[in-house]
């Protein structure tokens, strides 16, 4: 056990409710912020303790929630991080007995956990109930330990079990920390045999608490299933897997006899073909495998013949390209008059996946282009056997590429001859003009605009499409719309009103736009200047903080492409209301030019694939006139 609970930087973020630049701020600003008492110079750790009276005593923590009490326990617990696992395995084990009223289970030692920490983890269990807390615990191990622990991608489970469809009993042999089981529960509460094996005893028995305490019918076993199949025998209706990829010590000579392999001896390279038949070798009548495979295992030059033999027996029914690294194997047990066709799914798409799969699995004339298609084994049978969707599906419809290209020509004539015209025409003044300048932060001490930060950092992407919209750098950079979301009911983003002036700091530069109108929220890295129209033009303010002066004097750091900024800083003419007035029209029309040309950007990118598209397809006719070389 160590000697004391320790918390990282991101714990302490987490603890206060702020991002970790604040933490790091308070260890620069405040001398009686805690020294670490471990870890390196880029991640130190600090003492729970110590963490916990400073933040009490600076007023950002009332109380340490249960949850991180429970947590920090537990990781204390543990002699070093490479066991927390264990710990953790013990923890649920206990939650596991008091799910079960309290009957401690044969075979688990009677004291795993300390005294204190087994009732922190009971307390927990009955304020928030077995389930929950194992899962909360569960979840800061997996951020804790990322970089140690493989887990299937998040969207992935609940696919992988939607084509599975209808089973009773469902096997995963590498069943890492049980997620794919898990999702086959589902909502529906039905009964279901879950069986799983893992080589990690560890994630096996962290596996098998998660399982338990959802299911009464959960059996999980440690070992590596290709050399100790823990269920010899046992047919399943359904069989996810998401195997270890190029794990090259699986096997290969011990089990080169082995009768798992109906079609053909896995190359030393390729361990995917083992699990893809091992999975096979456990379906039932019937029943469905889907493997989570290797976007080049579709193609390797080695694995051919297996693929082949695979797609002769009418084993490989359908093969979905999720990605430039992942693809879904779906398999069958061979009938006794295999399929003509296998189904190829070009899309990430998961309801695209499973809609095709569902809708088109036995349809040989199916083809959806751009998407979908059942392809004949036979053009599949070929000296490479490659496997790859997006060289199989049908290409998108082109029937009116000719038409699009007229209609993008037009548009971009026509915002060619309207970005001419919108270039301002200023003169040059007949002496410099030597009007005074002050700095933002004068004009906000007397009340001619307020200055708004939001947050450094900030979770934009997680929240549904229901959730308001939040404006963020990138989107002010790119002239764009609001792309990112903030969770319903978080208060630390602003709200945007019409007329407000929004600053990004990009590439040691000021982007600036005005809002033309209110309702997002203002993202991170963001800053807002909301003048009074009384006194100071928005679209003026906006034109000058732009000036290489400014962004000179206020850019303070830049790291990759957004930068920070200390805006109070940037200096502004102090010029007569009417005079503001002139200027800001000119800078409103010079931003609508740059949207202009930021548009004719994207048409030109457009109309270019166009052309090469309708060349191609020879919907379009040669001109009819004859351009000359361009210049050298």
């Amino acid at each position: 056990m160590q000697d004391e609970a320790t918390v990282s930087a991101a714990d302490i973020a987490r603890l206060a409710g702020v991002g970790r630049a604040a933490v790091s701020n308070w260890r620069r600003r405040h001398p009686d912020f805690p020294q670490p008492v471990g870890g390196t110079p880029t991640s130190p750790v600090f003492a729970l303790a110590d963490v916990e009276a400073w933040l009490r005593d600076q007023h950002k923590l009332d109380e340490l929630p249960l949850e991180e009490r429970v947590w920090q326990r537990l990781r204390a617990e543990a002699p070093d991080d490479l066991r927390v696992a264990e710990v953790l395995a013990d923890a649920g084990e206990l939650l596991l007995d008091h799910h079960a009223a309290g009957a401690p289970r044969a075979g688990r030692s009677p004291e795993p956990l300390s005294a204190e920490t087994a009732r922190a983890v009971t307390e927990l269990a009955a304020a928030r109930g077995a389930v929950a807390a194992f899962e909360f615990l569960f979840g800061r191990y997996r951020e804790t330990q990322a970089r140690r622990v493989s887990a299937t991608p998040p969207e992935i489970p609940a696919l992988m079990a939607a084509l599975a469809g209808d089973a009773r009993t469902v096997l995963d042999p590498a069943c890492g920390t049980g997620d794919l089981l898990l999702a086959m529960l589902g909502d529906s509460g039905e009964p279901r045999r879950l069986l799983g094996q893992d080589a990690d005893g560890d994630v096996t028995r962290l596996a098998a608490v998660r399982l338990t305490l959802r299911s009464a019918d959960a059996g999980v076993r440690e070992g590596d299933s290709l050399r100790q199949d823990a269920f010899p025998g046992v047919l399943a209706d359904a069989v996810l897997c998401d195997p270890p990829f190029h794990e090259r010590a699986w096997g290969h000579e011990e089990l080169r006899t082995d009768p798992r392999w109906e079609y053909g001896l896995p190359p030393r390279l390729e361990p995917e073909l083992a699990w893809v038949q091992h999975a096979l070798a456990h379906l039932g009548p019937g029943g469905r495998a889907v493997v989570l495979m290797p976007a080049v295992a579709a193609g390797r030059r080695s694995g051919r013949r297996i693929r082949a033999e695979l797609l002769r027996k009418g084993a490989l029914r359908a093969v979905a390209g999720l990605s430039a690294t992942h693809h879904l194997w779906m398999l069958r047990p061979p009938e006794d008059t295999p399929p003509a066709t296998v189904l190829m799914i070009d899309s990430a798409d998961p309801e695209t996946v499973v809609a095709t799969w569902r809708r088109h699995a036995d349809d040989p004339g199916h083809d959806e282009p751009g998407v979908s298609r059942a392809v004949p084994v036979i053009d599949l049978l070929d000296e490479e056997v490659d496997l790859t969707p997006s060289r199989h599906v049908s290409p998108t419809r082109t029937d009116h590429t000719a038409e699009r290209f007229t209609a993008t020509h037009d548009r971009l004539t026509a915002t060619l001859g309207k970005a001419g015209r919108l270039v301002p025409a200023l003169s040059p003044a007949a002496e410099r003009r030597e009007a005074r300048s002050v700095p933002l932060s004068e004009l906000a001490r007397i009340g001619y605009l307020t200055i708004h930060q939001a947050p450094m950092r900030g979770d934009t992407e997680d929240g549904g499409g229901d959730d308001p919209p939040l404006l963020t750098a990138e989107d002010v950079a790119e002239g764009r719309a609001p792309t990112g979301r903030a969770a319903r009911g978080d208060t630390r983003w602003i709200p945007i009103q019409a007329g407000d002036v929004l600053v990004a700091a990009v590439a040691r530069r000021f982007v600036v736009r005005v809002a033309e109108t209110g309702g997002p929220l203002l993202g991170p890295q963001l800053s807002l200047l909301r003048v009074d129209p009384r006194h100071l033009d928005p679209y003026f303010i906006a034109g000058v903080l732009r000036s290489s002066a400014n962004a000179r004097s206020s850019i303070v750091q830049s790291t990759g492409t957004i930068g920070r900024a200390d805006i109070r800083r940037a200096q502004v003419p102090r010029l007569p209301l009417e005079d503001q007035r002139r200027y800001g029209a000119a800078f409103r029309r010079m931003a609508e030019f740059e949207s202009a040309l930021r548009s004719t950007v994207a048409m030109g990118t457009e109309l270019a694939q166009l052309l090469a598209d309708g060349v191609a397809e020879g919907t379009l006719a040669p001109p009819n006139e004859t351009f000359p070389p361009a210049n050298p």
